[in-house]
């Protein structure tokens, strides 16, 4: 009798060369976008650094402050009382920049090498974050300083995202895009997590270096990806992904050159030769950018993010000042917390995309958790702050329902469509779908932290009145997409009626 196979030995067997590469190109990307993020957010958690009550410090030996001064131990020029108007233009400089640069850096990412895009997009976001905090070891005390390395900051961050999803789609096909994007998508929530803790670590102390180390980490990134990323499967002979080969889908062209099934029909000995070898094809062209625009459920999906964004990105920016002033936290504390909401993220991402795919309803998902999330954000600004367990199960619940959406749309939504059956084989149009979706986005992005900058001074329950009815907009905009994707299940159900019946 033949004994089994060690463990060891069925694991190697059954996990082919194909499987390693694409294991490796989704750890690369996800560490790449976990950079990305975590040089965001250590302004979030220095911002109650900039201006903090100095009432209850100790004035230092020698110091010329008035005793009545408040304000003596903050960081000019955020020591005036218009300081959350000022954080909130430092915000947006890089908010502003990023959204507008997300157009056009779709449009490069397509044209250029990856690899070498994000590298030299690692690379510079590295240096413009450090210079941020080099303004501390410099003693700069000027908003324009920090408003123009934000801007910089922005421009060149926009390489991530676009690149790494295009690269992401290059090796994965459609089947259970949505599970598995949503666990690649926490990268997102794992680099706020990380910004923060390392932030967090010289916040009350030297907080330039909140800056200087997750810069010096980003652009080691960007060093580790030149030399490393693999953008195509067939750049180290894999098998390409087949983004669209269903039953259905090959029946719609049937006189389709490309298609092996016609080709069988034809010639069995090109039939052969077909499945042994990709179809020869012409390069794809580069997709317009108003050639993606008329994608089926890009305007939708693209104005849906625009509200979601704004709300996740206000929590991301503000998120910390808020525990810090309501719950009275000290800055390092308060970053700790607001990790949690990250910590919800990673669920509600991982969640939003099993479930999708379960249904095979990226619209009513996104739907459902919009509808929940309106409640959650009201009910933690009410009663989140009444003790430490009631703050830690409402910030990761609301977390989870703000973050599931945004995750599913800027990961699987926007691979979809980008691979979308319209476009008939063309990849090329992904980076180009991404940046529009994600660009789209990054305005809301940028009008959220604005608007809390603005409404804060008039108090915190205006700032939730405002997430709240950005909430429910995002989820009005995807009626029309829920409302064919239930009649697709209908459809789909009068099927396997009629099958039973036969």
């Amino acid at each position: 009798m033949r004994s089994s196979l060690a463990p060891g030995v069925w694991f190697l067997r059954n996990f082919s060369r194909d499987s390693w590469f694409r294991g490796f190109t989704l750890v690369i990307t996800f560490l790449i976008y976990t950079c990305y993020h975590m040089s965001r957010k250590p302004l979030s958690i220095v911002k109650s650094r900039l201006h903090q009550n100095c009432s209850e410090l100790i004035n230092p030996i020698n110091d010329t402050h008035s005793p009545n001064d408040t304000t003596w131990c903050s960081w000019g020029p955020f020591d005036k009382d218009d300081y959350k108007e000022l954080l909130g233009a430092v915000d947006n400089a890089f908010l502003v920049a990023y959204a507008i640069g997300m157009f056009i850096s779709g449009i490069f990412g397509e044209r250029l090498p990856l690899r070498y895009y994000l590298s030299a997009g690692m690379l510079l976001s590295g240096l413009f974050t450090s210079l941020f905090g080099l303004g501390y070891f410099w003693d700069i005390h000027v908003l324009w300083y920090f408003v123009l390395v934000q801007i910089f900051n922005g421009l060149v961050q926009t390489t991530g995202w676009p690149s790494v999803v295009a690269c992401v789609g290059n090796w994965f096909g459609k089947g259970k895009r949505g599970f598995i994007m949503g666990i690649w998508n926490s990268h997102t929530s794992v680099g706020n997590i990380l910004g923060s803790l390392l932030a967090g670590i010289w916040v009350n102390t030297q907080w330039g270096l909140s800056f200087i180390v997750p810069g010096i980490i980003t652009a080691a990134m960007g060093v580790f990806t030149f030399f490393f990323l693999i953008e195509y499967p067939e750049d180290v002979d894999c098998t390409p992904p087949q983004h669209h080969g269903g039953p259905e889908e090959n029946q719609d062209n049937p006189e389709d050159p490309g298609n092996c099934s016609y080709s069988h029909r034809e010639s069995s000995v090109e039939a052969a030769s077909c499945s042994k070898e990709p179809c020869p094809e012409p390069e794809p062209a580069a997709i317009s950018f108003l050639g993606a625009l008329k994608i089926p459920g890009v305007v939708e999906f693209s104005l849906c993010l625009l509200f979601a964004k704004l709300v996740s990105y206000t929590f991301l920016y503000w998120l910390p000042l808020y525990i810090s002033n309501v719950a009275n936290f000290s800055a390092k504390e308060a970053g700790d917390m607001s990790t949690l909401f990250d910590v919800g993220g990673i669920i509600g991402g991982i969640m939003a995309g099993l479930i999708s795919d379960s249904i095979n309803g990226r619209a009513t998902t996104c739907c459902i958790m919009l509808i929940l999330a309106a409640p959650v954000m009201f009910l933690y600004n009410s009663i989140g702050q009444n003790g430490i367990t009631s703050s830690i199960v409402m910030l990761i619940i609301c977390g989870a329902l703000v973050n599931g959406p945004y995750a599913l749309i800027t990961t699987a939504v926007s691979a979809d469509l980008g691979t979308h059956k319209s476009l008939k084989g063309n990849a090329k149009a992904l980076s180009t779908v991404t940046a529009i979706i994600d660009g789209t986005g990054s305005v809301g992005a940028a009008l959220g932290p604005l608007l809390a900058g603005l409404i804060s001074p008039t108090g915190w329950n205006n700032v939730f009145y405002m997430l709240i009815s950005a909430d429910v907009l995002a989820c009005l905009l995807l009626c029309r997409l829920v409302y064919k994707e239930v009649l697709a299940w209908k459809a789909s159900l009068s099927r396997v009626r009629g099958y039973k019946e036969i």
